[in-house]
């Protein structure tokens, strides 16, 4: 793990309502995916900055244990034309514990590496964490993921 600080960024893309409570999350978060491949969502988000996938965790009620929305989309310019059916959000400039996660994509590492990251001492602020899948994530045999939890 290591501490970055980044700047204010937008995404546009779909969203669901979820919790971790059981297998919720999975279920919920995995027909997000589907839709937004089968439906070419990356393709209908206008001002696109590269083709960095982002999967972020926001609104929350509380902590990783209660309700919160997954925002599936791009990294924008501007949230001035949002689709429709889509969300857009803001998150401000913030600091944020890096974590790192390898292998095959079907193996859920990127779950083992949440079950490992809610187990963190971390001062988290609970407004916006997020996965990249960017380039070293095309192969999901062998991806890299990058995960961004945001701290105080």
């Amino acid at each position: 793990m290591e501490t970055v600080h980044l700047e204010a960024f937008n995404i546009i893309g779909i969203a669901v309502r979820t919790t971790n409570e059981g297998t919720k999350a999975a279920q919920d978060i995995g027909a997000l995916w589907q839709k937004f491949i089968s439906e070419n969502s990356m393709e209908e988000i206008p001002n696109k900055v590269g083709t960095d996938i982002y999967s972020v965790y926001t609104d929350y009620e509380g902590d990783y244990t209660q309700p919160y929305t997954t925002l599936l989309g791009c990294k924008v310019t501007t949230l001035e034309n949002i689709p429709s059916g889509m969300v857009g959000r803001s998150f401000d400039k913030s600091s944020y514990a890096k974590f790192k996660t390898n292998g095959n994509l079907a193996d859920n590492i990127v779950y083992k590496a949440w079950v490992d990251i809610w187990n963190e001492p971390l001062n988290r602020k609970y407004i916006g964490d997020f996965e990249v899948y960017g380039e070293k994530a095309q192969d999901p045999s062998k991806a890299e993921v990058e995960i961004f939890v945001g701290i105080e």
